[in-house]
Formats: structure tokens, sequence, C-alpha cells
């Protein structure tokens, strides 16, 4: 997560000029938040690990940016986005540290498995999921100049080294590459595994904005899927209230109804070992091979 975060702060850390914009982090970002911390001088905040009244704190009347661990954030603290910040509609943005298992060994306390699929519910709230350290400039722009709360789950850039392509700008969803066997669509900062062992005749389009709208998504993301007759999701998240969910939703509204449908999501913990991220991917429920083999039988079929 630290390109992530880096590319992020180092972003937001031009836009601080303006005397509306405050941070307050939760205890944590050491390494991190410096330079933020030496531009904003007294409008940084460390409140301390007190997430809920942190959140309360953000309705200063301010343009507040609060950094914490995501589960910290929408589950130690849900009472108070709901409350405090989207029925009130305040231009809140919440910086969530760890998609997914993205903190590993810290165990499930720390995971975010959840974390979408409940702020995506609350009114007036969009969740920016971006997929590259390239996205952190334009999503910095955007959350600066918001007039709602913005919820942003930052987890590890995990494009290859040698994953040169030219990435289109962060939207709502984008087509990362074409494929006539069918559509693979994932979110966020997975986006750069899949395109690590993606067969080269599947597209993938990347999701990094929620929750899902009929509006948002693009016409050519539906002909892709009715042209191949294939839809594969795949998110670190479990599967109630997912990405998955609330995109087959829009589909089915739109009449669209794949012949193959296959969905890969975050299962959980099922015999209490700790890993690193991918140890739990693998473990449960995002295994490649897995994935592999329901592609090789949608091409076989």
């Amino acid at each position: 997560m630290l390109i992530m975060r880096k590319s992020f702060i180092d972003a937001l850390a031009g836009y601080m000029n303006s005397p509306e914009l405050c941070v307050l982090a939760g205890d944590i970002g050491w390494g991190v938040l410096e330079p933020l911390r030496e531009k904003l001088g007294d409008r940084f905040i460390n409140a301390g690990i007190a997430e809920q009244n942190m959140l309360s704190v953000a309705k200063i009347g301010m343009r507040p940016f609060i950094y914490s661990i995501s589960p910290f954030i929408y589950a130690r603290a849900l009472e108070q986005i709901r409350n405090d910040i989207c029925l009130q509609d305040l231009p809140v943005c919440m910086i969530a540290s760890g998609a997914g298992y993205g903190y590993g060994n810290n165990g499930p306390s720390h995971h975010a498995l959840e974390d979408y699929g409940i702020i995506s519910t609350l009114q007036n709230i969009q969740v920016y999921i971006p997929s590259y350290a390239s996205d952190m400039k334009d999503i910095a722009a955007m959350m600066t100049k918001t007039e709602h709360p913005i919820y942003m789950r930052l987890g590890h850039d995990e494009s290859s080294v040698k994953d040169d392509y030219q990435r289109p700008v962060f939207s709502a969803y984008r087509r990362l590459k074409c494929g006539a066997s069918g559509v693979i669509l994932v979110i966020g900062n997975m986006a750069g595994s899949v395109m690590s062992f993606c067969p080269d005749d599947f597209a993938v389009w990347v999701c990094g904005l929620l929750p899902v709208k009929s509006s948002y998504i693009p016409e050519e993301l539906f002909r892709d899927i009715q042209a191949t007759g294939t839809l594969v999701v795949i998110e670190d998240h479990v599967h109630s209230g997912g990405l998955c969910e609330q995109f087959c939703a829009c589909m089915l509204e739109e009449r669209i109804t794949p012949e193959h449908f296959a969905r890969f999501y975050a299962e959980g913990y099922g015999d209490g070992l700790y890993g690193s991220q991918n140890f739990y991917r693998e473990n449960y429920g995002l295994s490649v091979n897995a994935i592999l083999d329901k592609l090789s039988e949608f091409r076989r079929g």
C-alpha cells in the first residue's frame, strides 16, 4: 500500500494551500503523512485512537480528510459516518487504508472484506476504489472539490513492473484490454493481479466507483458482455452487497443475461490460520488456479 499511499499524499499535498482543507488521523500514518503535517501545521490533527470521535469532529465546517485503517473507519465509526456525515451530506473524505486482505498477517481485525458493501448503502456517499498509483492525482483533485461524502478504499498497487501499457485515466469503469472469449470485471487494485494472469482472449474491465448505477456503466461494457456471452466478476470483498450483486442488478435491468457467469470473492476465514494477502486469497475464494480453470471451462463451452 505504501506506493499508493505516498502517491496520494504527494498529490493531496499540492492542494493543501486552501485554508478550508484539514486532515485528521487516527494515530497512524507515521512515515507517510509527514508531508501533510508539515504543510498544514495546526490544520493537521492527530485525533488519537478514537475514531468515532474523529468522525464527529469532522463536522467542523471545513473540508476534512480522515485517515485510518479501513475497519477502524467503516466498522468502528459507522454510526457517525451514517448520522453525522452522510445524512447531513457533508464534504468529508475518508481515506481507508487496507483493501480486502491487504493487511495480511494482522488478521481479520485489520481486514476490510465488507467495507464497500456497507458504505455504499448509505445516503449521499460515493466510494472511490483506485487501481494504480497513477490514479491518485485525478482522485485527489476530485476529492478536494467534492460537495459530498467520499470513502476511498486504498490498497496495494498490484501492477507488474513490466506492466507498461497505457492505462486509461481513472473513471467509474475502464477497459484495460479487449478479448473475444469473455469479460472479466474486477474492482480496484486487484486489476494489476488479474492483468498478470488473465488469458489474452478475455477482456478485462475494472470498476473504480460505487455504488453501481446504470448511468455510470459504459455501453461498451454491456456490448462486450453480450458479444462474448460470458461474465466473470472478481472482488476482494464478501459476496453480499458487493460489486457483483450491484452490477448484476443493473445488468438484469438492461435485460442482459450472459450464457456463462461466475463470481470469485473473499470467503472470509476457514481454518483460523494467518498469512499474507496472497495466502488468504489463494485459500479463501480468490485462487488464481481456480479462476483460470473456470475461464478454461467457459472457453471450451
